[in-house]
């Protein structure tokens, strides 16, 4: 480390410009630009704004941030996790790290990491073994030898009890959905795909199990209205149909990957954005529905209802029976209500990144970080 009263060094990780863009990346980049301004505008903690700061990224990166105040530093010739424990922990040795995007070197001195959640603990199933032993051990060592922060409070209790941690002391910095409201709806997609506003429901995701897709699938049966489908925007069609038996269903209308435009659009005039998830870290598509004045029929998943609050109406995630009661009752009610509204307006506000990066530089200008970094 720097010896005492010489400059403080931050490195942030930036091996998820590597990997391809999901909610975790999303979050990565959202707070690492939050950062930035706040360290531009000097609206950061006295003991933090004469530090260096750098992203360190490896030779791979396919993506890149315009940064004002942060140094973007390509370190390395590794890849993958390689990367991370090898050149990341070389360069970022003289140092405070932080790791945004679930992994890091496990041996470094002196580093945060944000777990976004411990689905590798609670819900095995959803993995190949591969995958979970890579994981669950990172995580454990991890916690082991980093300090470790999380996205929901939620999240916080989990994390706590699989790790064997303090909840009062793995902080929370929140996601947040603000990115996606400067996003210029494309009204265009409603025509390409032949649908009517006020007259679809919409599902945006993964065929990821988590995602539990094929409740949507078997509440579109119940609810047995082909004038009214269920859009599903994103992964693989085939994939889908083959691991949720929708083939042959009708109601469906497969989208496939779609423009952030495009989605917008059909936020903003679906009866309903469903999310049926069966876990979840935090629980970002239904802030985003809520950007656009989209009504939420979501799944009582922990954190899903933390982070909708009474803003949603919610179905317990194996009950497609009722998910598609919900589905009825929005097409009898119709457009969304001034009052709803105003719920999703309260939501919406309470989450930002400005918000959750000025939470994480506090914590890392605690007496105690300040003292372990110089």
């Amino acid at each position: 480390m720097k010896s005492r009263g010489s400059q403080l060094k931050f490195f942030i990780n930036g091996r998820f410009l590597s990997q391809k863009l999901t909610g975790v990346q999303r979050y990565a980049a959202e707070m690492v630009k939050a950062i930035d301004v706040l360290l531009a505008s000097e609206q950061t903690p006295a003991s933090l704004r004469n530090a260096e700061w750098q992203l360190l990224t490896p030779a791979d990166a396919s993506e890149t941030l315009q940064l004002d105040r942060i140094k973007i530093r390509a370190v390395g010739r590794l890849h993958g996790h390689a990367w991370d424990q090898i050149d990341l922990a070389r360069a970022a040795a003289g140092g405070r790290l932080i790791s945004l995007a679930n992994s890091g070197p496990v041996f470094h001195r002196d580093h945060i990491v944000v777990l976004h959640d411990a689905q590798v603990f609670r819900r095995p199933d959803f993995f190949n073994w591969r995958y979970l032993t890579v994981h669950r051990t990172m995580g454990r060592l991890l916690a082991r030898h980093a300090a470790i922060a999380t996205v929901s409070a939620f999240s916080r209790r989990e994390l706590a009890e699989v790790l064997n941690l303090s909840a009062p002391h793995i902080p929370v910095f929140p996601n947040s959905a603000e990115h996606f409201a400067a996003t210029k709806p494309d009204p265009g997609i409603l025509a390409r795909l032949g649908i009517q506003p006020q007259k679809f429901f919409l599902f945006v995701g993964s065929k990821t199990k988590n995602k539990n897709l094929s409740v949507a699938i078997r509440a579109v049966q119940l609810l047995d209205r082909a004038d009214v489908p269920l859009v599903i925007v994103g992964g693989d069609n085939s994939k889908v149909f083959q691991d949720n038996s929708g083939e042959g269903v009708s109601g469906l209308l497969l989208a496939g990957r779609l423009t952030d435009s495009e989605i917008a659009a059909l936020y903003a005039h679906a009866s309903a954005f469903v999310f049926p998830s069966l876990y979840e870290g935090f629980g970002v598509p239904p802030l985003e529905a809520m950007i656009f004045g989209c009504p939420v029929i979501a799944s009582t998943a922990d954190a899903v209802v933390e982070t909708c609050g009474d803003a949603a109406a919610y179905f317990r995630a194996t009950d497609a029976d009722a998910l598609k009661q919900l589905m009825l009752e929005r097409l009898a009610i119709g457009a969304i209500s001034d009052q709803e509204r105003m719920r999703q307006q309260d939501r919406l506000a309470f989450y930002s990144w400005k918000k959750s990066a000025k939470a994480l530089l506090d914590h890392l200008a605690r007496p105690a970080h300040i003292a372990n970094a110089a």
